[in-house]
């Protein structure tokens, strides 16, 4: 999986006059826990450009003060309710050793048979939960839509992630091909002209 560096500074205030404070000077207050301490930090704002505005997924390396790197999986960011400003973020602390779960995203590839017959494709899950070892984690589950036809889905159950468990419900609609009226009208077109055809043979015989 694609790893992303932030730079931080470790903190020891805590409370809201401190993180008020904090976030007044452009950085947002940060912990990371799990598999050991929990330490509190802060980051620059801009920081979190790339790793909380994109749809892709990250490993994250914390480098505190340029003397521990530690590597994480962001799990919360909280934000303000009118300005939608950062105001906190958490972290998960991974292991080499033992599985993270993480939100991964599904990528489509292919075209679709029930496009190519009118129909309109609708992706209803773009990220599925993933749990496996950081160095198996991938980068996106693809998913081949090739034979997918009109009126047809296709279901979490369907896809499989190598070295990994989907931990997101089985019966989960990952993409389907609906009905359009055009596509209704073709193959009611297609069903007549096939009868009248049937009907024609028939009468010959």
């Amino acid at each position: 999986m694609k790893t992303l560096e932030i730079t931080g500074t470790a903190r020891t205030a805590t409370g809201k006059e401190e993180t008020a404070k904090l976030r007044k000077t452009g950085v947002v207050p940060c912990i990371i826990y799990g598999n050991g301490e929990n330490i509190m930090f802060s980051a620059p704002t801009a920081a979190f450009k790339d790793l909380i505005y994109t749809p892709n997924a990250y490993l994250v390396k914390i480098n505190l003060d340029g003397r521990k790197v530690e590597t994480g999986v962001m799990r919360e960011v909280q934000y303000h309710p009118v300005t939608d400003e950062i105001l906190h973020v958490d972290f998960y602390r991974v292991s080499e050793s033992k599985p993270v779960a993480m939100a991964v995203p599904v990528t489509l590839t292919g075209s679709a048979e029930g496009v190519k017959l009118g129909g309109k494709l609708q992706q209803a899950t773009r990220k599925i939960q993933v749990a496996a070892l950081p160095k198996d984690l991938p980068d996106a589950v693809e998913v081949d839509i090739t034979l997918l036809g009109l009126g047809k889905s296709i279901f979490v159950g369907d896809l499989k992630v190598e070295n990994g468990n989907i931990l997101t419900p089985k019966s989960t609609v990952i993409c389907a091909v609906k009905m359009t009226r055009a596509a209704m009208g073709a193959a009611a077109a297609a069903a007549t002209a096939k009868e009248a055809k049937d009907a024609k043979d028939a009468k010959k015989k």
